[in-house]
């Protein structure tokens, strides 16, 4: 610890603050995978051995501890070694795993490594000798390879691995991408419609990127998830061939309207709705009502042609008539519903 006057931080701390840095940058997740800045702080009380590799080791656990989906866990040891003349091979040596005080002042190297199972991520050496020897330097790596599993052990018995989630209190966001032809949509006239998902999304953050990245911001996940929803209906585009179970919104003579999702909907043919002839949809669906449809139809406008029948049973020996087929057709086309299929 320091005794003297504490003042900006010197060319130790600045030392020991890059040397935990790159033996950290290694697992640390990309930005897309965790889109947050971080700082670790290790502030040394008291210390007999070396506080830079301890403070890798701590902000290791931190990381994980505060949800940080870090890598692989990292832990570090100081190596010392005591000589008793040249490293010539007629003099005997000794290698030290983690250092003291005075092993460090007295003795003849300080030799810093940490890493995780797979390897080193940073190494420092200071010596007072004019160098070693490969002999040497080998046994220093191999021996604190053993010391720092050790460590992983003691770091994993206490916590194994990264949090799912951050803390309740700390600010989440989720990004993703969009089609940058439908930021639009999603910002709509004047901004009504993002101003809208922010006031029914307990007044959310969002960013709209012109490339289409979106970023939703809030303390409340349940929050961040509504908004994204919100926002993946208005730029989803339904599919022929996609399956909804939607609510019928609306039903006329020629057929029912039906909401896919957000503000679409697509109109089911009254020929559509079952395999025999039907005169009146409304004979057979009322507003309100589920109805599970197929998408067999979108014309260049966006509007979308629905089926309902492929889910009831099909009668025996039904044929369909193809002068009725062509006549519905042409009917669909022109009663597909407004233009986008899209209700304002």
């Amino acid at each position: 610890g320091e005794i003297g006057r504490m003042g900006a931080p010197g060319r130790r701390e600045i030392g020991h603050g890059k040397l935990g840095e790159r033996a950290l940058s290694y697992v640390l997740p990309s930005e897309e995978e965790f889109p947050y800045t971080i700082r670790c702080v290790a502030d040394v009380c008291e210390s007999n051995g070396s506080s830079s590799q301890a403070s890798i080791c701590a902000n290791c656990m931190s990381l994980m501890a505060a949800g940080v989906p870090i890598k692989g866990i990292v832990s570090g040891i100081a190596m010392g070694l005591i000589t008793s003349g040249p490293l010539d091979g007629n003099h005997p040596y000794t290698i030290l795993t983690d250092i003291q005080g005075l092993e460090d002042h007295f003795g003849d190297m300080d030799f810093k490594c940490a890493g995780t199972s797979k390897g080193l991520t940073a190494l420092q050496m200071d010596i007072k000798i004019h160098g070693v020897t490969r002999e040497v330097l080998s046994e220093a790596l191999a021996q604190a390879n053993k010391a720092r599993a050790e460590i992983r052990e003691a770091i994993a018995s206490c916590i194994s691995e990264p949090r799912k989630e951050v803390s309740k209190y700390a600010p989440k966001m989720v990004t993703f991408k969009i089609d940058p032809d439908k930021i639009r949509d999603v910002i709509g006239q004047g901004g009504k419609v993002i101003n809208d998902i922010i006031s029914r999304c307990n007044d959310v953050k969002i960013d709209v990127e012109e490339d289409g990245t979106i970023t939703i911001y809030h303390t409340d996940k349940e929050m961040i998830e509504k908004a994204k929803a919100i926002i993946d209906d208005i730029v989803r585009e339904a599919k022929v061939g996609e399956i909804f179970e939607g609510k019928v919104t609306r039903v006329e003579d020629y057929g029912a309207f039906v909401n896919l999702f957000g503000d679409t909907d697509g109109l089911c043919h009254v020929s559509r709705l079952k395999w025999g002839y039907v005169e009146d949809a409304s004979k057979v669906v009322k507003v309100g009502d589920m109805l599970k449809v197929v998408v067999i139809g979108l014309d260049e406008k966006g509007k979308i042609t629905l089926s309902h029948r492929e889910f009831e049973e099909k009668p025996e020996g039904y044929v369909e008539k193809e002068e009725r087929v062509k006549k519905n057709d042409n009917h669909s086309s022109k009663f597909h519903g407004k233009p986008s299929s899209k209700r304002k």
